[in-house]
C-alpha cells in the first residue's frame, strides 16, 4: 500500500511570494495516498532535507513527492535524500511549482496556487505507481581522447597524462599550438605568448602518456561514457615522420610556394612546411593540394604537362618523402573526450562599408599580430602591406563580428576590447610616432587588471579611444578615411589612416557543428557546444563523458581556457579513476513479443542506444543498450507496436497523471 509524504517547499519567497503554500498543503492532504504533507522554507537545505528524512522514519513512507523547482536542478539532491532514509530513491517524484508555477503566473496568485495543487496531484498519481529500480554497473576504458590542440587541449592532455592515463591528442592542424601560438603578446601582462606556449607544446610531444595525431579528424564517435569508440581519419602527410629528422633542407628548397595560414596571409609559405619555428611536431608535412607533383599527376593525360619537380625527394638526407602515402583510418577505445576545438576570427568581409578585403591596408587585429610579431612575416617589423612603409596614424574599429544582429553575431565576444588595447601599446613600443584611435561601443574589460591596462593604453601610450560606431572607411589620396562619431561629444568625426585594423570577434572553429553532431551533443544558433548547465555543469556536455574546455562553448581568453583545460582533466581523471561506472535505470526496454522489428526506433535514436537481436521463433527484435540510452523518449513514442516502454515514465504512470488532472 502506498504511504505517499508530500512537501512543499517555499523557496524563500520564489514560490511563496506567490503560490499559497499552505493551502497546496492542505489540498496534498487530501489526495489518495498521502499520509503526511507539510511545508519548508528551503527544501534543498540541510535542514530541509533532514527534515524529509525525520518524516520517512516516522510516518513509514514509501513514496515522496518534492513541491519545488526544476528536477533538472535538484532531482539529484532529492533522490539522495530519500536513498539516505531507507528509501529507493526513484521512488520519489518532483512537481516544478517554481518555473511551472509561481515565475510564469505571478499575476494571479489564486490561479497559481491551483494550478500548483493540479502539479501535486499529478506527481501523487504517478510516484504510486512508481517502480523499485536498480541502477546498472558498466567497466571504464582508462584512456582520454582530447579533440583539438589549443592551449584548453594541451593544458587538458597534460593533467590527464601527468594523472597517469593515456591520452591521443587530435590536432586537424600540422602543428599543436592553436590561435595562442599566432599571438605577440597577452593581455594584461604583455608576456611573449611564445615563451608561454612553447614549452607546453614540446612536453605534450614528449610526454610518454600522450599520443600526438596531427592532420587528423574524429570521423565517427559510438559507444557511452567509459567506453566510446572512436573512428579518426589520418590525413596523409606524404612525409615519413619516423624517418624525417626536420632539418630543413626540403622546405627551405621547394620552389612553389603560397599564402600562409597561420601568418593570416600576409607572408608565404612553401608546399612542403612546418607552420612556425617552434611547431610540434617539429616535421614537415606536404600541401598535396598545391604541390607541383600533385598537379604533374592530375595532367598525365594532358598534352601539355606541367614540372614533375619531386625536389624534396630529391634533397630529403633522411628518405622520408612519400608521395604514395594516402589516408588512413583507425579505431580507438576511449572512456572520456574532451572537446577544446577553439575559435576562428570572424570574416570581416561581411562588412564592406569598412573596406575589408577590398583595401590591402584594412586589416584583421590577428594579420596585425603577425606583424608585430618577431616570427611574423615582417620580421616584427610593423608595416602596410599595400607599399611596406609604416604607418604613423592607425585606427581600430572596434565590434566587427560582434553585438552586432546584422551579421547573426549579437553576443560579446569578450577579448576585443583588450586586444585592442594590447595592440595599441605594442604599435607605440615598436614606433613612438604612431598615434592610436580606438572607435569603440562600450568598452568591456572585466578581468583582473583589465580595466587598468586600458587606462594604460589612453593615458601611458596616448591613444584616443572614440565611444561610437564607423559608418564608413574609404580611399582617397593615399590614406584611408575613416568616417565615424564620438558620441561623447556628440558629433561626427573623420580621421585619415595609414592602417585601418577591425577588431574581429570570435566564432566556433569551421565544423564545429558537424563534430557536435558526430559527438551527440548539443550546440546552440551559432555552433558553439552547449553546457549541461551552464553554472553548475559548465565544463560538461549534455552526453555523458563528453566534456568542453575553451573557446568551443563560447568567447574567453586565455586564462579562463587554460583554467577550463584543467577543469574538464579534473573531470576525466575522476572519471577514470574508478573502476566501474553507475548507469541510470531510466531508460527504455523492448517487449519482445510485442516487436514487430520494423526497427523504426534505431532510426530515430540519437544515441545510437537500440540494435537488434533474432530470437528463437526466427523474429528480429530491437534491443537496447542500456548503456547508452539517455531515456529520451523518442523511440517509444515511434514504436507502431507499443513494444517500447520507458523506465520511471510507462504508459500506466503518465496515463495516471492525464487521469488526476481531469477529474
Amino acid at each position: 500500500m502506498a504511504r505517499v509524504g508530500v512537501f512543499i517547499c517555499h523557496c524563500g519567497s520564489n514560490i511563496a511570494g506567490v503560490v499559497d503554500c499552505a493551502a497546496v498543503a492542505s489540498a496534498a492532504r487530501r489526495m489518495p495516498g498521502v499520509v503526511h504533507a507539510e511545508e519548508n522554507n528551503y527544501a534543498c537545505s540541510e535542514v530541509g532535507q533532514a527534515a524529509i528524512r525525520t518524516a520517512i522514519k516516522e510516518h513509514r513512507l514509501n513514496r515522496v513527492v518534492v513541491a519545488s523547482c526544476s528536477p533538472r536542478m535538484h532531482e539529484p539532491t532529492f533522490r539522495r535524500t530519500v536513498a539516505m532514509a531507507g528509501l529507493n530513491r526513484y521512488l520519489m517524484e518532483m512537481a516544478n511549482i517554481r518555473e511551472h508555477v509561481s515565475w510564469v503566473h505571478g499575476d494571479d496568485k489564486p490561479a497559481a496556487t491551483g494550478k500548483a495543487i493540479d502539479s501535486v496531484r499529478m506527481a501523487v498519481a504517478k510516484v504510486i505507481r512508481d517502480e523499485r529500480l536498480t541502477p546498472g554497473k558498466v567497466g571504464i576504458t582508462k584512456r582520454a581522447l582530447v579533440i583539438g590542440g589549443g592551449i584548453a587541449g594541451i593544458q587538458a592532455a597534460l593533467d590527464i597524462a601527468n594523472a597517469g592515463h593515456e591520452v591521443i591528442l587530435v590536432e586537424r592542424e600540422p602543428t599543436i599550438g592553436g590561435r595562442m601560438a599566432q599571438l605577440d603578446k597577452t593581455f594584461p601582462t604583455l608576456d611573449c605568448s611564445a615563451c608561454i606556449l612553447t614549452p607546453r607544446m614540446v612536453e605534450v610531444g614528449q610526454h610518454p602518456k600522450i599520443r600526438l595525431a596531427t592532420t587528423a579528424q574524429v570521423e565517427k564517435v559510438s559507444g557511452f561514457v567509459g567506453n566510446f569508440e572512436v573512428t579518426i581519419r589520418h590525413r596523409a602527410k606524404r612525409v615519413d615522420h619516423s624517418v624525417c629528422t626536420g632539418c630543413g633542407t626540403c622546405w627551405q628548397k621547394c620552389p612553389e610556394k603560397v599564402p600562409s595560414e597561420f601568418d593570416s596571409g600576409l607572408g608565404k609559405r612553401t608546399c612542403i612546411y612546418i607552420p612556425f619555428p617552434q611547431a610540434v611536431p617539429n616535421k614537415p608535412v606536404i600541401d598535396w593540394a598545391n604541390c607541383r607533383y600533385q598537379r604533374y599527376l592530375a595532367a598525365s593525360g594532358a598534352e601539355k604537362k606541367p614540372p614533375q619537380c619531386r625536389i624534396c625527394e630529391k634533397l630529403c638526407p633522411a628518405g622520408a618523402i612519400r608521395f604514395q602515402d594516402e589516408d588512413s583510418v583507425v579505431t580507438e577505445q576511449v572512456g572520456a573526450i574532451v572537446v577544446s576545438t577553439g575559435f576562428q576570427a570572424f570574416d570581416h568581409s561581411a562588412y564592406p562599408e569598412y573596406g575589408g578585403g577590398r583595401y590591402k591596408d584594412v586589416i584583421s587585429c590577428l594579420q596585425l599580430e603577425r606583424l608585430l610579431c618577431a616570427s611574423g612575416p615582417t620580421g616584427g617589423e610593423v608595416v602596410r602591406p599595400s607599399d611596406g612603409k609604416h604607418p604613423k596614424t592607425v585606427v581600430f574599429v572596434s565590434c566587427v563580428g560582434s553585438r552586432d544582429d546584422r551579421v547573426g553575431r549579437p553576443y560579446c565576444s569578450k577579448v576585443c576590447c583588450m586586444y585592442m588595447a594590447k595592440q595599441t601599446i605594442l604599435l607605440k613600443e615598436h614606433d613612438p610616432e604612431v598615434q592610436a584611435y580606438v572607435f569603440y561601443i562600450d568598452i568591456r574589460a572585466g578581468g583582473k587588471d583589465f580595466e587598468e591596462f586600458v587606462r594604460r593604453s589612453q593615458e601611458e601610450y596616448g591613444a584616443l579611444w572614440l565611444r561610437g560606431r564607423v559608418a564608413k572607411v574609404y580611399e582617397e589620396d593615399g590614406k584611408l578615411i575613416v568616417r565615424g562619431e564620438d558620441s561623447l561629444v556628440g558629433r561626427p568625426v573623420e580621421v585619415a589612416a595609414d592602417l585601418v585594423v577591425l577588431a574581429t570577434g570570435i566564432e566556433p572553429s569551421a565544423g564545429a557543428d558537424a563534430l557536435a553532431r558526430t559527438l551527440g551533443v548539443s550546440y546552440n544558433d551559432y555552433g558553439f557546444i552547449v553546457e549541461a548547465h551552464p553554472k553548475l555543469r559548465p565544463l560538461e556536455s549534455n552526453t555523458d563523458g563528453i566534456f568542453l574546455a575553451g573557446t568551443v562553448s563560447g568567447p574567453r581568453d586565455i586564462p579562463e581556457t587554460v583554467a577550463q583545460g584543467s577543469g574538464a582533466a579534473a573531470k576525466v581523471i575522476g572519471l577514470l579513476n574508478q573502476d566501474e561506472l553507475v548507469t541510470d535505470p531510466m531508460v527504455s526496454r523492448v517487449d519482445p513479443l510485442r516487436c514487430s522489428g520494423c526497427l523504426s526506433c534505431r532510426e530515430v535514436c540519437p544515441f545510437d542506444a537500440i540494435g537488434s537481436e533474432l530470437l528463437r521463433d526466427g523474429r528480429t527484435a530491437a534491443k537496447v543498450n542500456e548503456s547508452s540510452c539517455k531515456g529520451c523518449g523518442l523511440c517509444v513514442v515511434t514504436c507502431r507496436s507499443g513494444a517500447m516502454n520507458l523506465r520511471g515514465f510507462t504508459d500506466q504512470q503518465l496515463l495516471a497523471e492525464v487521469v488526476a488532472i481531469t477529474r
